[in-house]
């Protein structure tokens, strides 16, 4: 099973985030009610299963302790990070932190990617997706999926 597609959404005056009914039944079928809630970039909230998560961080394991890109991500996504559990009602806690910076008020869009969610504020990710797909960004398509690794030629 795999997320896909968007949905708009709404944060609610207390920090919660509404997940869209379709990718609720989706998680809780697949992975349950916990999640991690985080950002690389602090432009948007990653909501990931707990058990995807997990699976994200013991790739990091790997990396070896002192690896220095292993700890600036460490850093970063605990930094916007907690881990949140759904509740009834299918809402879960976005940190203030994270909210304030990536501007989730009010309306956001709610997108799949994969095995998490993918949430950013209306406005920011309209304006982001005006901007035509450039070429490199097809060159680099059209080479990972003949199978030279995303690289072109």
């Amino acid at each position: 099973m795999s997320l896909r597609g968007s949905h708009q959404a709404r944060i609610d005056d207390r920090g919660r985030l509404k997940v869209p009914a379709e990718f609720r039944r989706q998680v809780e079928a697949q992975w349950g009610t916990e999640f991690f809630v985080t950002s690389l970039r602090g432009e948007e909230a990653l909501v990931y299963p707990l058990p995807v998560w997990e699976e994200f961080e013991e790739g990091l394991r790997k990396m070896g302790l002192f690896n220095p890109v292993r700890m600036r991500i460490q850093k970063v996504v605990n930094f916007y990070g907690q881990t949140q559990s759904m509740d009834s009602q299918g809402r879960i806690l976005i940190q203030p932190q994270l909210r304030e910076k990536a501007g989730l008020q009010k309306e956001v869009a709610v997108l799949g990617s994969t095995d998490h969610l993918y949430v950013q504020g209306r406005e920011r990710i309209e304006t982001e997706v005006e901007e035509p797909i450039s070429a490199e960004e097809l060159a680099a398509l059209d080479a990972l999926l003949n199978g030279n690794g995303g690289t072109t030629p």
